[in-house]
């Protein structure tokens, strides 16, 4: 094989790959936990922070569920006032959906949490090998997003 060309991918690599996917969900899931709302609700929260004010369908198309789904969790959401909803003033009939104080904390509150139980970890590691690491890390981002494999319906991750 040239140099530079890709090789086929060990078992042990991609052992070490799926090993560290599930640690980081791990962490992801860990980082709500004990939070004011459900992980299915702080998804949608993540949603409309990067949408801004969008429709309940372009958030069910995000979240890759129905509409009925995005309908019962902005019910809670909207109850517990971590959302507004609104309507589209070209179309009566489109409900919207915006994050307010309340919801933004709350993103703002999970990401600190997930950030600091990432830092306890990483700050344990050689700061050489966890810069190497973090370059491998942001060069498979890429690659996901420009294959599409990251997100090929265009739904949010969590």
């Amino acid at each position: 094989m040239a140099r530079g060309e890709p090789s086929k991918t060990s078992a042990e690599e991609l052992r070490a790959f799926e090993v560290a996917t599930r640690d980081l969900v791990g962490v992801a899931l860990r980082s709500v936990e004990d939070g004011e709302v459900s992980l299915s609700q702080y998804r949608l929260l993540l949603v409309l922070r990067a949408l801004g004010r969008a429709s309940s369908t372009q958030c069910a198309e995000a979240l890759g569920v129905v509409g009925s789904s995005v309908t019962r969790l902005a019910d809670r959401l909207h109850a517990s006032g971590h959302l507004v909803r609104g309507v589209d003033p070209d179309n009566r009939s489109v409900v919207t959906l915006e994050l307010t104080d309340a919801g933004r904390r709350v993103v703002r509150q999970v990401t600190n949490r997930r950030r600091r139980q990432l830092s306890k970890v990483l700050d344990r590691l050689d700061p050489g090998e966890r810069a190497a690491c973090a370059a491998v890390l942001e060069e498979v981002h890429r690659t996901l997003a420009a294959t599409g494999a990251d997100s090929p319906t265009g739904r949010l991750p969590l």
